[in-house]
């Protein structure tokens, strides 16, 4: 079964369209007219292995908002939708990952219900032309619509580019781990039966 998700989502702000291979190997096609997120969504591609195609037309003439929690909410949708009924799936996932003198932890559950903490203080405003508070925004948005439970925690670090850049590649390798199908697992890995 190809776990493979596409969506269309068009409104007076953002025209959104996007493809996710769960089971892709890190090849990503992006352009959001934010260059630092872009950057950044080529992270959560090459460091979780899914193919990634990301097309957005903003109103960047207002500043980076909209884009960047729409196309949260449309990669949040998609990866429920890949995932289906999670059947074999790991589930869990977690990293710590290291970005020079920066570590970041991402820790996340598939649980279906969404819930996020993100314990992490940026000190500039923007990095490039995307707003520094947009990165909370961001993940807000893929838990709430992918239905996850989602911790970003960072350990150590003082550069804002550094921080960020450990963050996605830190939620990238974690929800890889929890998208594994594992063939030990026999349907949905929960005593209640359904996630």
């Amino acid at each position: 079964m190809k776990r493979i998700s596409e969506m269309d989502r068009k409104t007076n702000e953002t025209d959104i369209s996007l493809k996710l291979n769960i089971d892709g190997i890190g090849d990503y096609d992006i352009d959001t007219g934010v260059g630092f997120f872009d950057h950044m969504m080529t992270h959560i591609s090459k460091h979780g292995l899914f193919d990634l195609d990301i097309k957005c037309k903003g109103d960047l003439e207002v500043d980076c908002h909209h884009t960047i929690e729409d196309i949260g909410i449309v990669f949040g949708k998609c990866i429920k939708e890949a995932i289906g009924d999670k059947t074999g799936i790991k589930r869990y996932g977690s990293a710590i990952i290291p970005m020079d003198e920066t570590l970041v932890l991402c820790a996340l559950d598939l649980s279906g219900r969404p819930y996020l903490n993100f314990d992490v203080e940026l000190t500039t405003d923007r990095i490039g032309t995307m707003d520094t508070e947009m990165v909370e925004e961001f993940f807000r948005a893929i838990s709430m619509n992918a239905e996850m439970n989602l911790h970003i925690k960072l350990l150590d670090g003082k550069n804002n580019h550094h921080i960020v850049e450990g963050i996605f590649k830190a939620f990238g390798n974690a929800l890889d781990q929890a998208t594994i199908v594992d063939s030990r697992i026999k349907g949905a890995l929960t005593t209640k039966g359904v996630l």
